[in-house]
C-alpha cells in the first residue's frame, strides 16, 4: 500500500505526532510525507516529500489567535493553485492529521482521505465542549481539512472511533523525577505579560520557553529559553508542574508524567476550549484570564500537592494497524501477497 501521510505544522502537536507515527506506518507500508502549515515551532526529523504554505494561524501575544493577522496572510489563491497542483495518483490512501491541501485535493480527485487527528474527535457528539455553540468554529473544523472518515485522539476514549494520546517515545523511558521549578509554555502570550503576572507569585522558580525570545535570560526568579524541543522535555520532564495553553500534546504529556498542570486556552480557539472543558471535568485547574484576577488561583495551584492519576500507555503499534485495517477496509484493498497488517 502506497499511503501519503499529511500533516498540518500550524501546532507542535501535529509534528510530534507525526514523529511517532510516520516510522511506525513506515513498517507496514510506503510512506511519503507532506506538510502544509508555518506556525509549528518543531521540524521532522525524516524526509519531507511536499511543502506547502497551507491555511496557517498566526498567534498574537495577548492570548489568542491575531485574527487580523490570520486573515491579512491567508491567500487563497496560492491553496487553491497547491490543491490543483499536489499530485495524489499514486497513492491509494491520504492519512490526513487535519491538513487542508491533500484533503481538499483528495475530496476533488475523489482519492480515499481518512483522517488521523485530534480535530477529528472534535467532530464526535460525545466529547465535552463548551455551553455556547460556536457554529462557525464547528464547521472550520469540520470543512477545513474534510475527511469522511477517520480516528481522532483525545483525552479519553469519549467515542468508538477515538484514541487516548499518543505519548512521545522520549517520555515513554524517562525517569519521573522531579526538581524544584515550574514549566511554563504560552505561546499566545508575551514573555512581559507571563512575568507581569507571576511575578505576584514569590519563591517560585518559572521556566519559561518563549516563541519570542532569541536568547536565554534571566530576571529575578524567571528563567526565559527561546524555543527548543530537547530543553523543553529536559525541564517538563523534571518539573513540578506546568502552565500551558489548552492545547492536546503539551497537556496530555504533562499528565503521563503526572505533573501539577494548569491551562490557559487561547481565545477565538474553539479547539482548545473544547480541550479545557475536557481537561476539567478530570480536575484540571482552567485559566481563562491570564491577568491579575488568576493570581490567587495561580498561588493555590503552587501550594496543592494534588495530582491526577490517568493511564495514557497504549501499544502505538496497534494503533496504527487498527488503523490501517479500517482503511483497507473501506477502500477494498486487497494485498497481493499476506498482509502485514494482520489481526
Amino acid at each position: 500500500m502506497k499511503v501519503l501521510y499529511a500533516v498540518q505544522a500550524t501546532g507542535n502537536g501535529h509534528i510530534s505526532r507525526a514523529q511517532v507515527l510516520v516510522p511506525i506506518l513506515k513498517k507496514f507500508a510506503h510512506v511519503d510525507v507532506l506538510v502544509s502549515g508555518t506556525s509549528a515551532d518543531l521540524t521532522l526529523e525524516f524526509p519531507v516529500k511536499y511543502k506547502y504554505k497551507g491555511l496557517s494561524f498566526v498567534f498574537g501575544k495577548k492570548g489568542g489567535v491575531n485574527l487580523f493577522k490570520t486573515l491579512r496572510r491567508l491567500d487563497f489563491w496560492q491553496f487553491y493553485k497547491d490543491v490543483i497542483k499536489v499530485d495524489l495518483n499514486n497513492y491509494d490512501l491520504i492519512i490526513n492529521d487535519f491538513e487542508p491541501v491533500s484533503a481538499w485535493a483528495g475530496l476533488i480527485r475523489k482519492k480515499h482521505v481518512f483522517a488521523l487527528s485530534h480535530q477529528y474527535s472534535l467532530l464526535s457528539d460525545h466529547i465535552p465542549r463548551p455551553v455556547k455553540k460556536a457554529f462557525i468554529s464547528r464547521l472550520i473544523l469540520k470543512y477545513y481539512a474534510p475527511a469522511k472518515k477517520g480516528y481522532g485522539f483525545h483525552f479519553n476514549n469519549y467515542d468508538k472511533m477515538i484514541f487516548k494520546p499518543i505519548i512521545k517515545t522520549e517520555f515513554l523511558s524517562q525517569p519521573k523525577e522531579e526538581l524544584n521549578h515550574y514549566v511554563v509554555y504560552l505561546p499566545a502570550f508575551s514573555d512581559k505579560k507571563i512575568i507581569s503576572v507571576l511575578r505576584y507569585v514569590p519563591k517560585t522558580n518559572w521556566v519559561i520557553f518563549s516563541k519570542n525570545a532569541e536568547i536565554t535570560y534571566m530576571y529575578r526568579n524567571f528563567k526565559v529559553f527561546p524555543l527548543n524541543k530537547k530543553t523543553f522535555n529536559e525541564k517538563l520532564v523534571t518539573a513540578k508542574g506546568i502552565i500551558c495553553g489548552a492545547g492536546f500534546e503539551t497537556p496530555a504529556e504533562a499528565l503521563y508524567l503526572n505533573k501539577k498542570l494548569l491551562v490557559v486556552p487561547m481565545k477565538n480557539q474553539y479547539e482548545q476550549q473544547c480541550n479545557a472543558e475536557a481537561l476539567s471535568e478530570i480536575g484540571v485547574p482552567v485559566i481563562y484570564d491570564f491577568d491579575a484576577p488568576c493570581i490567587e488561583k495561580i498561588k493555590s495551584w503552587v501550594r496543592t500537592k494534588n495530582r491526577i492519576a490517568i493511564d495514557y500507555t497504549q501499544n502505538t503499534d496497534e494503533v496504527v494497524k487498527k488503523v490501517l485495517r479500517e482503511c483497507e477496509d473501506s477502500i477494498g484493498f486487497k494485498r497481493k501477497t499476506e498482509s502485514v497488517v494482520s489481526p
